[in-house]
């Protein structure tokens, strides 16, 4: 009877993957031959495999979730109480897990999780993978702590179980959590824990360079995160050597770098996703250092990685170890943050370099990819950046209300200290431009340089430059270019060209003011030249006007004409730009404050190039 029952099992199955990979695929008798399985009264075991892999395939390729969580829900319950049965088990409780996360129900995710890690201590793979993606649930959530201690107890597990590489992997997570928490203090013992066992690795050297951009990326994290862009240069330049190695030719897939140890069968992002946040990160090096033609020239290029990272993925290439970013629904998620970052780095670097309708261009794609993200939780995430990146395209604009009303929506949408900070030092300047001192009296109180993170170098040193110009508009002059030493010590500390060139040129208008050209001129004359350098048009077009005023008063009438003609060329195409950003119907943005972003064209997939 057995085998009788072993040969329809066996045939219908077959049937079954016969349909499943026929060109096309036949799904729907697919799904039919598994659900005849049940007519037969099969034992529990086939039942509960049989169950999920329905559940799997009514995920994958049908919109009929109830029934693929229907499917998923009796695997789960069935397996439960069957001995040796991990991977049907574990699997079900994963998938079921993931489905409950996609449908915003995280809270039914957690318990099944739980149980799953309960009753899998006796595998070391589905135990560790298990607590990953608890862990993941877990900071999605915003619940740091937890998922913190969970990464804690998978640091431990693993160690006890000798898998080494996942104790690492466990490690660098956990120094991921605290970062995004901003648990500045706690990051640096475990980062120099994991940077010294990467170090002294002494297993398989494809699993140590992996691990080393996992590090690296970390590190490089951490040093933006504080403004400190001169500092990161060596940890940057060793992430690029190494993400070069692993995606050289001769590299084996994410599988052989696992290795046949079945605990040690996960890596943190595939190669071709690092190979796109190595770019990311560039990106945020060159746009924080004041280097935008780089910026400009790395974002198209991880732009095009993303499309082509999408497409592979869309057509079934990704890898067979598992990803900590969550298998191909995770990569999409991954794919949909890095293109939204690069979109906002791209529209901040366009607004520096004086290139308003671009910007707004790139504004607009960001806003546009809004309506197709993974989540309503990830699109609100990224809502507060693109109003405070509207804000600064209205201050650049002339449009102090809209960007009043841009900066106080971000601050109010906006559960990131740093993006709070950020947006209130531009409204405080808005409250400057505006000669409106009471607000901006209350306003400073929270941003001074001393109410700010030890850690927040360049808020630290912004501060200082927005006290400086505060006095400066208040005819303090000597208390302004005591603000403005200080901007100016912290940013050359650290390679920040743009503040340093905002202020060498603000105290050269303040020596100015107090006429001492001599010290004028050599304060205007570096910022003219690494403004030229950055490029930064609005820094520029200052420069030239106080460098025509320097010659006037100095009796150049040569150089005086060259200033002049110099700052009608800066002014004209700042005009011409303006008058172009204007007629974009995308110009509407400025006046969204809520809501999902108003109905607009379509924006063009990529910015008209400069």
């Amino acid at each position: 009877m057995a085998s009788t029952q072993d040969a329809w099992y066996i045939s219908l199955l077959g049937l079954a993957e016969h349909f499943r990979t026929s060109n096309p695929p036949d799904i729907k008798s697919c799904i039919q031959c598994l659900q005849a399985v049940f007519n037969f009264k099969p034992p529990q075991r086939v039942e509960a495999r049989t169950h999920l892999q329905l559940g799997n395939i009514l995920l994958t390729h049908t919109k009929n979730i109830d029934l693929a969580r229907s499917h998923l829900e009796q695997s789960w319950c069935l397996s439960q109480t069957i001995n040796g049965f991990d991977d049907v088990k574990f699997e079900a409780a994963s998938v079921l897990a993931e489905l409950f996360e996609q449908q915003g129900q995280p809270t039914h995710s957690k318990p099944i999780l739980r149980k799953a890690i309960e009753l899998s201590q006796h595998s070391v793979y589905w135990h560790c993978r298990l607590i990953f993606q608890l862990a993941q649930i877990h900071a999605t959530e915003r619940e740091y702590e937890v998922a913190s201690s969970l990464l804690g107890v998978g640091v431990d597990y693993a160690q006890i179980s000798n898998a080494a590489y996942t104790r690492v992997l466990f490690l660098l997570s956990r120094v991921m959590l605290l970062l995004i928490d901003k648990k500045i203090q706690e990051v640096l013992p475990l980062l120099n824990q994991a940077g010294h066992l990467v170090e002294t690795w002494v297993g398989s050297p494809h699993q140590k360079e992996y691990l080393k951009v996992f590090f690296l990326v970390l590190q490089v994290c951490h040093y933006l995160m504080a403004g400190q862009v001169k500092s990161v240069k060596p940890c940057l330049k060793q992430l690029q050597q190494s993400i070069q190695t692993i995606m050289a030719p001769t590299w084996p897939d994410d599988d052989a770098v696992c290795g046949s140890a079945a605990g040690e069968s996960f890596v943190w992002l595939s190669r071709q996703q690092l190979y796109v946040l190595v770019y990311l990160v560039t990106v945020m090096h060159s746009a924080q250092a004041g280097y935008m033609d780089k910026a400009h020239k790395y974002t198209e290029k991880a732009l095009a990685q993303i499309d082509k990272l999408t497409s592979s993925e869309e057509g079934g290439e990704a890898g067979g170890a598992a990803t900590l970013s969550g298998g191909p629904r995770g990569g999409a998620v991954l794919a949909w943050r890095l293109r939204m970052a690069l979109l906002e780095h791209a529209a901040l670097c366009r607004l520096v370099a004086g290139g308003k309708a671009h910007a707004l261009h790139e504004i607009a794609r960001a806003a546009h990819l809004l309506s197709s993200a993974p989540s309503a939780s990830t699109a609100a995430a990224h809502t507060p950046q693109l109003h405070c990146l509207l804000g600064l395209y209205a201050m650049s604009m002339n449009c102090m209300e809209a960007a009043e009303a841009q900066f106080h929506t971000a601050i109010h949408m906006s559960q990131e200290r740093d993006l709070w900070m950020f947006a209130k030092l531009n409204l405080a300047i808005v409250y400057l431009r505006g000669r409106r001192d009471n607000d901006l009296a209350q306003l400073m109180e929270q941003v001074r340089p001393e109410a700010l993170p030890a850690y927040a170098h360049g808020l630290r040193a912004a501060s200082f430059y927005v006290l400086g110009l505060q006095a400066f508009f208040q005819a303090r002059y000597n208390e302004a270019k005591r603000y403005l030493r200080e901007t100016l010590k912290m940013a050359n500390a650290e390679d920040l060209n743009r503040l340093t060139s905002c202020s060498l040129v603000l105290l050269g208008h303040i020596f100015l003011s107090i006429n001492n050209s001599r010290e004028s001129m050599n304060m205007v004359t570096p910022a003219m030249q690494l403004a030229s350098k950055i490029p930064d048009v609005h820094v520029q077009l200052w420069a030239s006007a106080i460098l025509k005023d320097l010659y006037r008063l100095a009796g150049d009438t040569e150089r005086e004409n060259e200033a002049y003609q110099m700052h009608c060329n800066f002014s004209q195409a700042l005009l011409k730009d303006h008058f172009q950003a204007t007629q974009l119907p995308q110009h509407a943005l400025v006046h969204w404050t809520s809501g999902a972003p108003p109905a607009l064209p379509p924006p063009p997939g990529a910015a008209p190039a400069t």
